[in-house]
């Protein structure tokens, strides 16, 4: 298990890649330093992954965006949670052998990218300081409402998480950012209900990389208003890959970034390999500046098998309370916030 003062932090710009298509420094980053280029990999592109993630939520509700092209199938979803009445609806639509046509942006500070499967529609738009996300999902409420969506995503943080990290295997990487505490405006619109978003803050996970066939990660997200009005977040998970150069557990707040050790997602049944999501999880940190308690509202369990290709995840929402302890020592406690954890199994 690597101690802080063993990671590798990558501060200064360079390519990603080595000339055999292999990660040059692994390590983590607070910025975009390590420059991606899908051109520079080395793998057949049917196994070259990309995707934005995009969650926006608040205390009542959540809203999940993804557009992602897996080599084999390129995919637009779209999740809606109520929190308060616990209930979700999920939907995608997919085409096959996108192999790189949706043109994923190759720096998630800017850039834009859509798409149109089935009728159904999602396109960014990103000027490097808006992200203007808009959304047509025909027939996704319960009585077959349009889901329709305008939010814009600004303010972004000075500072996020990004990790380069190699797998075993020559040509294979993982390069991931997570950018926590976008605030939000505008709306989204299930048929005639409409949730405003001004008091929702949004996420960001950016993937691109070469993975193995077959893993299990473990992550988990929060981005909340403390009740001072300052953000706080932290971005947790293990299980992409070699990590003997950094994890990717990093602590926000107020758009500030802060490094911690290995954190450990305890979740009932899960050492035995029976996991019982909805019962109450804890996380620990080895370094002790991280310590949760996590109560499960909504497993958001959309998993998808299509011969020798699957996809079981295990999104949990719910409420998180518990302790963080910034670089300086500051101490930030926390009491029913909502955000999510996971585990997921992907051969692909």
């Amino acid at each position: 298990m690597i101690k802080l003062k063993d990671m590798v932090e990558i501060t200064k710009v360079g390519p990603l890649l080595d000339e055999n298509g292999n990660i040059k420094t692994p390590g983590f980053a607070k910025k975009y330093y390590l420059q991606y280029d899908r051109n520079e990999i080395k793998a057949k592109k049917i196994r070259i992954k990309e995707w934005d993630y995009y969650y926006i939520g608040n205390q009542d509700f959540g809203l999940c965006l993804t557009i992602s092209d897996s080599g084999f199938i390129g995919v637009i979803s779209a999740s809606f949670l109520d929190f308060k009445n616990p209930y979700q609806i999920n939907t995608s639509k997919a085409s096959f052998f996108p192999l790189g046509k949706f043109n994923m942006p190759s720096n998630p500070e800017i850039g834009n990218v859509g798409r149109e499967i089935a009728g159904a529609k999602f396109n960014i738009t990103n000027d490097g300081k808006e992200r203007h996300l808009t959304a047509k999902f025909p027939k996704f409420g319960k009585n077959k409402e349009d889901l329709l969506v305008d939010i814009i995503l600004y303010d972004p943080p000075e500072e996020y998480m990004f990790i380069a990290t190699p797998f075993k295997k020559p040509k294979h990487f993982y390069y991931n950012a997570k950018i926590n505490c976008l605030k939000a405006k505008g709306y989204f619109s299930i048929g005639d209900v409409k949730y405003d978003v001004s008091d929702a803050l949004g996420t960001l996970d950016w993937g691109r990389g070469v993975w193995t066939y077959d893993n299990t990660w473990y992550w988990g997200s929060l981005q909340t208003y403390l009740e001072d009005g300052k953000t706080f977040g932290f971005n947790i998970g293990y299980g992409f890959g070699d990590t003997s150069a950094a994890s990717e557990n990093m602590l926000f707040y107020e758009g500030k970034s802060h490094k911690i050790e290995h954190v450990k997602f305890n979740i009932p049944g899960d050492d035995e390999g029976k996991p019982r999501y909805m019962d109450d999880w804890t996380f620990t940190s080895s370094d002790g500046r991280l310590e949760l308690d996590f109560k499960p509202i909504i497993d958001r369990n959309a998993a998808v098998s299509i011969g020798v290709i699957a996809m079981i995840p295990h999104q949990v929402f719910g409420l998180f309370s518990g302790k963080a302890i910034l670089d300086d020592g500051t101490e930030i406690i926390i009491k029913d916030r909502l955000g999510f954890a996971e585990k997921v199994r992907n051969k692909w």
